[in-house]
């Protein structure tokens, strides 16, 4: 019997000033560039908020504070045939090394307004890019207690 097994990726919904903090990255060369928010996935051992703290700061060079639950996310990609358990996290930035190498893959981090992230949706990594930001625009939060990390 074959066991089935969703990817679980953490991403952060970073907002400031009104534009939002994304990655612009080729997940395979030859692909082009697209837009993500910083998001990964989990590592074996970590919690999910010790994932969506290391993705950010791996990708952007910014520490990133969770401060609350966006939501929880299925999505499957027909493209690489895989199923993706997104758990996404709003928060801020409170820190910032430019001198930081970006993760393999990643072109550059960058602050967008909305106006650009909507005129760029065809470039966007996943559908879920633009279900997070407006979740986030709806006001979408939910207490990072619901959580639990247990580790016997």
């Amino acid at each position: 019997m074959m066991i089935w097994k969703p990817n679980v990726t953490v991403a952060a919904v970073i907002e400031q000033h009104g534009k939002y903090l994304l990655v612009e990255e080729e997940p395979e060369p030859g692909t082009g560039l697209f837009l993500n928010q910083p998001a990964g996935h989990l590592d074996p051992g970590e919690s999910i908020l010790q994932g969506a703290i290391r993705e950010t700061l791996e990708e952007t060079a910014y520490t990133f504070v969770p401060e609350f639950l966006l939501g929880i996310y299925q999505w499957h990609s027909q493209r690489v045939d895989m199923t993706y358990l997104r758990f996404a996290f709003v928060g801020r930035v409170t820190g910032h090394d430019p001198e930081r190498a970006l993760d393999h893959g990643i072109a550059r981090a960058e602050w967008f307004d909305l106006q650009e992230i909507e005129r760029r949706i065809d470039r966007h990594r996943s559908p879920l890019v633009m279900r997070c930001i407006q979740d986030h625009r709806a006001g979408k939060r939910y207490p990072l207690e619901v959580l639990t990390h247990y580790d016997a």
